[in-house]
């Protein structure tokens, strides 16, 4: 990062000096050291970088600053609502059709199911950011596969997939421990214990 002042220097911009010297976008790029010295240019190390969401960036000790943890649980869980309504809004009009009578439809299983399922996550993710007691944790959370899965996929341990797409050809996937949820897998080691196994055959 190169500074000018005391104040960065974007790449491939304009910029002009302090006795109103105008230097090209591409100045910068072309300029060699001794030149950038000259006109009183000093280079940095670029800032570490950070996750805006739940910091406000490093303390002079080189430690994150957090965020307000009340507040950030009250935007993510007004984000949760926000996307099970989403989520709901798109069979909503079903529900609708149900009750007026006189069309005759009735909503049928997978979808009640489907907008159980949605209200069922949503309760679960909500009570899960509630439960914080750090901003890190909170953190993690929200970036984890958990959050971000509306689903209850599953595959149990010791069972075996068989999917002639997945590789072309007769290929099986033997889980021999662990639990897959949302297509991700939990346990100690790959599949959940030092026995698992993958076996394309």
């Amino acid at each position: 990062m190169f500074l000018l002042e005391g104040k960065p220097l974007a790449p491939n911009r304009p910029f002009v000096t302090s006795d109103g010297t105008q230097y090209p976008a591409n100045w910068l790029r072309l300029a060699s050291l001794a030149e950038k010295q000259a006109i009183g240019i000093t280079e940095a190390p670029d800032p570490r970088p950070y996750d805006q969401r739940f910091y406000w960036g490093y303390s002079d000790d080189g430690s994150l600053i957090e965020k307000d943890l009340t507040q950030l649980k009250t935007q993510w869980v007004s984000t949760i609502k926000q996307t099970a309504n989403s989520m709901l809004s798109q069979s909503d009009w079903m529900v609708i059709r149900e009750a007026d009578s006189s069309s005759g439809k009735i909503l049928s299983d997978e979808i009640k199911n489907e907008r159980s399922l949605i209200r069922e996550k949503s309760n679960q993710k909500e009570a899960k950011i509630n439960s914080f007691q750090t901003v890190g944790e909170l953190a993690a959370y929200v970036t984890s596969t958990e959050y971000n899965s509306w689903s209850n996929d599953t595959i149990a341990a010791d069972t075996v997939v068989t999917d002639t797409s997945i590789l072309g050809g007769d290929d099986t996937l033997s889980f021999t421990g662990g639990t897959t949820s949302g297509g991700f897998t939990t346990g100690t080691s790959i599949f959940g214990d030092s026995s698992d196994t993958v076996i394309f055959s």
